[in-house]
């Protein structure tokens, strides 16, 4: 074989092996621009910035344990359409500026959706690195009404909003107890606020005002100021709005200067939480709750959730957050599961922008084309003398409650 000839084919393999390559990365690109963030062909990993530490870590751990509970339960079935449900929770101590770097962290790592983020504020700030990379944004623990707006497309709310909760704090309040002098204790940051203009609205309705509104900085527990500014208001109750080290603060402290209005405060607080920080300093204090009774049996979902946490947890104690939590991860696996064997984030919207109501063991979700919250439901508690928690259907049939009144007019 001459020289020219030798050079010819070397030149012609050289080519080969280089087509060969270029075609070998161009099915690589092409694969890796089909495929789902999240969504591999074993499991689907979700992604969740939350606080896990600080004033609101029991928040943050709950609604975890919560969504775990419900992965597991369906992982052991053997996972969604032949996947495992994952999830990677990164810790943002409930201050917007972490929950940023987190929220970028997870989406660059690649997860499917968000899922049970905490508080209004990191919520929002999640909500818009979200809708900048167009990934699902599952469940926030909030009720702040710019989360509903209709137009946040990517946003799918479980819970009821702050506005409904505080609805049903003043019309128990003034329609049981004739009640019309009413405080404001809040959290003075987008969560707190929110909640404000809920109360502050439902008192309109009824041509009240407040008897004194006052609040504390954003992650703190710096309520003593605010205590003693509403205590010479001689309010008949207090609405807390707020997570639960501050608000047990302000009760305690309340309670040893001798004021003892009716307390009241919303299901962000962290119920379990709230009646631990509490001890025995709790009886009377209501809480509205967005989920039923989680030792009840008034739905079959109550006795799954507790089921599913003692599978994951067995020392784990029912409440209502991470009940919340596993609502949200049955929601999620719901999705998933109607999405099909060959998932995107657009079949989220297909699934749930219809008027289908989603039945989960009892707890009904509705969406709609203009509707991304689910749930409408608002239930009343109390804490008794034991610190345990017990359903209410009106104040009228609280003899605790009775009690105190009985402490204000003396």
């Amino acid at each position: 074989m001459g020289v020219l000839n030798r050079l010819f084919l070397k030149k012609v393999f050289a080519v080969s092996v280089i087509a060969i390559l270029m075609s070998a990365a161009s099915g690589e690109a092409e694969e890796a621009k089909d495929a789902v963030p999240g969504v591999y062909d074993d499991r689907i990993v979700f992604g969740q910035s939350a606080a896990l530490s600080g004033p609101a870590g029991e928040l943050g751990k709950s609604i975890r344990i919560g969504i775990l509970s419900a992965f597991k339960e369906v992982n052991d079935r053997g996972g969604v359409n032949g996947r495992r449900l994952e999830l990677l929770s990164l810790d943002d101590r409930y201050e917007a500026e972490a929950t940023i770097l987190n929220t970028h962290q997870l989406i660059s790592e690649g997860i499917f959706a968000l899922i049970g983020t905490v508080g209004t504020a990191t919520s929002i700030s999640a909500l818009s690195i979200a809708e900048e990379n167009d990934v699902p944004y599952i469940a926030p623990m909030t009720g702040a009404e710019y989360l509903r707006d209709s137009e946040r497309r990517t946003v799918i709310n479980l819970r009821a909003s702050y506005y409904q909760e505080t609805e049903e704090m003043i019309e128990r309040l003034t329609t049981d107890l004739g009640i019309n002098r009413i405080a404001i204790l809040y959290q003075d940051d987008s969560s707190g606020r929110s909640g404000l203009q809920g109360v502050l609205l439902a008192l309109k309705r009824r041509k009240l005002s407040p008897t004194g509104m006052e609040g504390w900085p954003h992650n703190t527990v710096a309520v003593k100021t605010a205590l003693l500014d509403l205590r010479a208001t001689r309010p008949e109750a207090v609405i807390i709005l707020g997570p639960y080290k501050p608000a047990a603060t302000f009760i305690k402290w309340a309670r040893r200067l001798g004021m003892n209005p009716i307390f009241m405060t919303i299901s962000f607080v962290g119920s379990n939480a709230l009646a631990n920080e509490l001890d025995d300093k709790g009886a009377g204090v209501l809480v509205t709750q967005v989920v039923p009774f989680p030792n009840g049996d008034t739905i079959p979902a109550s006795a799954s959730y507790r089921a599913a946490l003692k599978a994951y947890d067995p020392m784990a104690k029912p409440g209502f957050v991470s009940f919340e939590g596993y609502l949200a991860g049955r929601l999620a696996i719901h999705i998933v599961d109607h999405c099909g064997k060959q998932i995107d984030r657009s079949c989220i919207y297909r699934v749930l922008r219809t008027d289908n109501s989603i039945n989960l063991d009892g707890f009904t979700l509705q969406y709609g084309k203009n509707d991304n919250q689910g749930s409408n439901n608002v239930f009343l508690t109390i804490i008794g003398s034991d610190g345990q928690y017990t359903p209410l259907k009106s104040l009228t049939s609280s003899k605790i409650l009775t009690e105190i009144l009985r402490m204000q007019k003396n």
